[in-house]
């Protein structure tokens, strides 16, 4: 995907969801007040922790739009999956904030007000609201191959579960069984936990460079060994930023081949790589000719006059 588009769909989802959880924390936090709903607090608490991570996440997606330069050779596509880390960072804490409160009422306090059913009025509308805005970041997260985009999705799809465990305790503590209000509380504390486990995994992996699937690897191989006089392909190394990725490579050629043909044939295996698979965004290979075997981890000793 071309920069500019990649940029404009990224910019579009980051500053989807921190409206929309502009718009949800507002109306949390105050229903939940006048409802009497501990459940519906502790979901504009977690809302108000998405305002901050859609921010973060847009952040580290426009750091990662920068160009290479002498510094970072190979770009900044990892400041996406330092930013999903930073979301991890928050989510924790809102985790533990919420989890904190909600153990409090349940363990010590003795009167808990029963919500009424404004609070599933409004967890209903979050949960419509949940749905789009998630939806909308995940999908194009995965589109324009954006960690940061996906982290933050993930983030949001974590409140349609609230949602849906507000309505239930409403209508709970509204036939009796008033503690539901808080238990419900706890449960969205756990569904946060779940989220930052997912989102910290995801974000360490793509750090660390792990390969989404061997999808990428097969569709390197297929395609160099389409090309004429391209014999095969061996020691395939990738390097991973989320957003795109770097290939090295050997590329087993005609021995009978000219320097001047096997160095033009390299480039234009290079090139053919980087048009026809999208992730790629540089490669570099090393000719090989077929036929010749030898230990790539050691040093060959060659003297010239042996040519």
């Amino acid at each position: 995907m071309d920069d500019p588009l990649r940029n404009k769909e990224g910019t579009k989802a980051a500053i989807a969801g921190i409206v929309g959880n502009i718009f949800l924390t507002t109306f949390n936090i105050l229903v939940g007040i006048v409802s009497g709903s501990f459940a519906l607090i502790a979901e504009g608490a977690h809302t108000l922790s998405d305002i901050t991570t859609s921010i973060i996440a847009f952040i580290g997606f426009k750091i990662a739009q920068r160009p290479p330069d002498e510094e970072h050779p190979l770009g900044h596509g990892r400041a996406e999956a330092i930013a999903g880390l930073i979301i991890v960072l928050f989510l924790a804490f809102i985790s533990y904030e919420i989890l904190t409160q909600a153990l409090e009422k349940i363990l010590f306090s003795k009167f808990v007000e029963t919500p009424s059913y404004l609070a599933a009025v409004m967890a209903l509308i979050g949960l419509i609201i949940n749905i789009i805005i998630s939806r909308f970041q995940i999908n194009t997260g995965k589109k324009i191959n954006s960690p940061a985009i996906i982290a933050d999705g993930k983030h949001q799809q974590t409140d349609i579960f609230s949602c849906i465990a507000i309505l239930i305790s409403v209508i709970a503590s509204n036939l009796g069984f008033v503690f539901v209000d808080s238990f419900v509380g706890l449960l969205i504390g756990l569904f946060v936990l779940k989220a930052t486990y997912e989102v910290g995994r995801d974000n360490l992996n793509n750090i660390m460079g792990k390969l989404p699937s061997q999808d990428i690897i097969d569709e390197i191989e297929l395609v160099a060994s389409s090309i004429h006089d391209v014999c095969g392909v061996h020691n395939v190394r990738i390097n991973y930023f989320g957003s795109y990725a770097t290939i090295s490579l050997h590329v087993e050629v005609n021995p009978k081949l000219s320097l001047k043909d096997a160095h033009n044939l390299i480039h234009y295996t290079q090139r053919k790589i980087v048009d026809e698979i999208e992730i790629v965004q540089a490669v570099n290979a090393h000719v090989c000719p077929l036929g010749e075997e030898y230990d790539h981890e050691k040093y060959i000793s060659t003297k010239l006059n042996d040519f």
